[in-house]
């Protein structure tokens, strides 16, 4: 196995870092020039560029646009190894983490960045039918689930005479869910206006169903506002204040009203890594570690934990589970088990390194074609909606993507996309089947009867 499985009589340290995320990746790189020998450990064999995942889901890019082998990375640095495998155990005493392939990593100190999933608040039923998104896999299941809708509408018309309404159902008016009710309005009113012959896809529906009393509740009055205006002009319909109380087939349930659905998706909630509950430690109600200031949980200075995984407080405000907070957190380990090396080495003096303090450049989230919002805190203090935001989204994306390729792909692909009116990564994969639409008698249609008037096929709404 890799030299840094095994270093017994070896002076090096060992650092073991769980998760290829963006603190995973900035920690190893962070260390990539120092005298320890890193293993990087991840489930995938590649780092995703997880804040456009929704432009993969909605067939704007490809996978691999916003996706790149963690090998790829690190390939440059000899003293990180990197493993395609699970940690399943971790022995804080004996300072030795077990993987599910049966290896054993002794470690001098460990970080731990394997972020969060989805939380359905104990309904994890639901998550077959209303698919959220987290991973590549995910925005490959909703792209296939989106536009597999339509195709089945086209056929079912032209069979019947008759569809099922084209609603889309998104449970969750955070960033995630209002760039998805972005995206899908603008494939169904820009993208595929010409594609088919017997529906009319910009009739198709989006509706944000969210809890509280605002969407994107971070973000100022203002900036809200803007939203709210922006998915208007989309036709995204927004409900606040309603609790989803079921999630079936074909439909949504909100308290004893019934709101049918074609395509159901989450983005109402989040849970930290199961990994954090096996230190042993404290976390909180979602499972997150509560660390100290300088990212250690409680008794254990020789680990550390960072970005969705750790519960941070600053200012009387936890940090926020984002990529910005977790790449700043990754930078910050590395450099103080760096001070912590050079004491070992025998450096003079204590450790200086301060505490962690997350440094907000501003937060952005896009709504659809040329419309976003933006809290801008860092060179200078703004907030910009409409174009300008979606503008700035843009560039700051692209350059936060790893990998000149990747910047370079992502940028001809939106140019493509955005000036022609077309892309061309609408590819349904696997499946052709649709939860809550049934094959009776030989008759597509969704459960509970749901169709619409039938479109004359003579008509120019049908071409």
């Amino acid at each position: 196995m890799a030299s840094s499985m095994a270093m017994e009589g070896s002076v090096r340290k060992r650092v073991v870092v769980i998760g290829g995320g963006f603190g995973g990746i900035h920690t190893a790189l962070g260390l990539a020039k120092m005298g320890v020998d890193v293993t990087l450990v991840d489930r995938k064999n590649h780092h995703t560029f997880q804040p456009l995942l929704y432009q993969v889901a909605l067939a704007v890019l490809s996978p691999a646009d916003i996706a790149q082998p963690i090998r790829s990375i690190v390939r440059e640095h000899k003293n990180i190894d990197v493993l395609m495998d699970e940690a399943i155990e971790i022995d804080v005493k004996e300072q030795r983490v077990t993987l599910r392939s049966g290896a054993r990593l002794e470690y001098d100190y460990l970080v731990l960045a394997t972020g969060s999933t989805h939380s359905y608040f104990g309904k994890d039923e639901w998550a077959a039918i209303a698919p959220g998104l987290k991973t590549v896999e995910d925005a490959v299941e909703i792209r296939r689930r989106v536009l597999l809708a339509f195709e089945l509408a086209e056929r079912q018309m032209l069979e019947t005479g008759s569809h099922p309404a084209l609603n889309f159902i998104i449970i969750g008016g955070g960033p995630t869910g209002v760039e998805l009710a972005g995206a899908i309005s603008d494939i169904a009113r820009l993208y595929m206006r010409k594609d088919f012959r017997h529906i009319n896809p910009s009739s198709a529906s989006v509706m944000i169903l969210e809890g509280s009393p605002n969407i994107l509740a971070a973000y100022p009055e203002d900036l809200r506002k803007a939203a709210m205006r922006q998915l208007n002009a989309l036709g995204v319909k927004v409900k606040t204040g309603m609790h989803v109380s079921d999630v079936q087939p074909g439909y949504v349930m909100v308290g004893t009203e019934r709101i049918d659905s074609v395509c159901t998706l989450w983005a109402a909630g989040v849970q930290a890594s199961p990994l954090g509950k096996l230190l042993g430690v404290e976390t909180d109600k979602k499972g997150c570690v509560l660390v100290d200031s300088h990212l250690n949980p409680a008794g254990h200075p020789e680990i550390y934990v960072i970005g969705d995984l750790a519960h941070v407080e600053q200012d009387g405000k936890q940090v926020p589970g984002v990529a910005q907070p977790a790449m700043q957190m990754g930078d910050y380990v590395a450099k103080r088990i760096g001070k912590l090396l050079g004491k070992d080495r025998g450096s003079d003096g204590p450790i200086k390194e301060k505490d962690f303090r997350y440094f907000d450049k501003g937060d952005m989230a896009t709504i659809g074609r040329k419309a976003a919002v933006a809290k801008i805190e860092w060179p200078f203090k703004a907030h910009w909606s409409g174009f300008p935001a979606w503008m700035t989204w843009l560039v700051v994306h692209i350059f936060f993507l790893i990998g000149f390729r990747n910047r370079f792909s992502v940028f001809r692909e939106w140019a493509w996309t955005y000036v022609f009116f077309n892309d061309g990564a609408r590819l349904i994969t696997g499946s052709q089947e649709l939860p809550g639409w049934d094959m009776q008698d030989g008759v597509y249609g969704m459960r509970g009867d749901i169709t619409t008037k039938p479109l004359d096929l003579g008509s120019p709404e049908a071409n």
